[in-house]
């Protein structure tokens, strides 16, 4: 199997040889095979996974027979993977020592925090219009220029202005999976992972 989804609890920090490193620790799994794509049927291979318990009364009718056919229980989150070593079936269930073993490198996917409509100084880094001198009174967070006047009379595409910040799928690749708790589904992985606290992540190899 190539990866497994998970949830993130947090951070700490464990000591290697004498050094503190600084790790998350992610609930990954169990997950539950809730269906398996083919080459004749579906064009490619791959084996859609399910994680985290979702209420039936906030579930489509549709999902529910999709559910239903895995015999599992309405899932909060499913995600594709396509390389796979073993054959698997319908409603199996994937555990975290299934898939990774400790000393391999991860990769995880992730959705950042979300900092909301944000100006160009927390955005971009800008250092505002001049200083608090020279009769600048309500400049000091301000974006400046954005534009020539009549030449080219228009604001060019990707210029960095305010805007939403956060939010975003971002991959953090080669952490290093440091420890394995089976019993509790719980892995280690050093460094930090996109997310907040309680945030769903997906562990790829």
């Amino acid at each position: 199997m190539s990866g497994i989804i998970g949830k993130k609890i947090g951070m700490t920090t464990i000591f290697n040889n004498g050094a503190a490193v600084p790790c998350t620790v992610i609930e990954a799994g169990p997950c539950v095979v809730t269906q398996v794509r083919t080459e004749e049927t579906d064009g490619y291979n791959a084996i859609q996974l399910g994680f985290g318990e979702k209420k039936e009364k906030r579930t489509t009718k549709a999902l529910l027979g999709h559910f239903k056919k895995a015999n599992t229980t309405p899932k909060r989150k499913l995600v594709e993977f396509k390389e796979f070593e073993k054959e698997f079936a319908l409603g199996d269930t994937i555990k975290v020592e299934d898939v990774f073993v400790e000393g391999e490198f991860v990769d995880v996917s992730g959705n950042t925090k979300g900092k909301g409509f944000q100006g160009v100084v927390k955005r971009h880094g800008f250092g505002g219009v001049g200083q608090s001198t020279h009769g600048q009174h309500n400049r000091l967070r301000a974006p400046g220029s954005i534009g020539a006047c009549s030449y080219p009379a228009r604001v060019f595409k990707g210029l960095r202005m305010a805007g939403r910040m956060g939010n975003t799928k971002v991959t953090i690749q080669n952490l290093q999976v440091l420890k394995l708790f089976p019993e509790k589904n719980l892995i280690i992985v050093s460094g930090s992972v996109p997310g907040g606290k309680n945030g769903i992540v997906t562990l790829h190899k």
